[in-house]
């Protein structure tokens, strides 16, 4: 039998171990390091995230699903640079992209849920959608910028096996 607050848990689970695993990752890229045990553990989380996000009960295409549907886009080729290409010349900075806009699209159905489920920021969001987008905004700035950075910084000296 479906049990949908189980359901809900473990997808809810299964995406703040991507955002924590995220975290670690970008910010070794940010450093230039590949932190392969990290990457492993963020990529998994990041696709299962996605994926598990599809057995929630339908009722329509919605946003989410969009969201699901680009992340699990980006994730592919995150894991095509990483594992398929290992890092290899251009492919390095594609898997630095490819990996902190995985964190980003994490963080942005985050921000969501958060705006939708703390009834503080729900009545804000009820009288103005202003601060939803400004939060959203900025967490799109800072993650383009981490995104450049760690293009830039992310080159191994040489490409590892997977």
């Amino acid at each position: 039998m479906f049990d949908i607050f189980t359901y809900t848990g473990f997808h809810t689970w299964l995406s703040l171990l991507g955002i924590v695993a995220g975290v670690v990752v970008v910010a070794g890229l940010l450093r230039g390091a590949a932190l392969p045990g990290w990457t492993a553990v963020f990529l998994a989380a990041a696709v299962a995230t996605s994926v598990t996000g599809f057995g929630f009960p339908y009722t329509g295409f919605l946003p989410s699903h969009g969201v699901g549907v680009i992340a699990l886009v980006v994730l592919a080729v995150a894991l095509v640079a990483r594992y398929g290409r290992r890092l290899a010349g251009a492919w390095s900075p594609v898997y630095a992209v490819t990996a902190v806009v995985s964190l980003y699209l994490l963080i942005f159905v985050a921000i969501a849920q958060v705006f939708l489920k703390l009834p503080a920021l729900a009545v804000v969001q009820a009288t103005s959608q202003t601060p939803f987008a400004a939060t959203q905004g900025v967490a799109l700035l800072v993650f383009a910028a981490l995104a450049v950075v760690a293009a830039r910084r992310f080159h191994p000296l040489v490409a590892r096996p997977a």
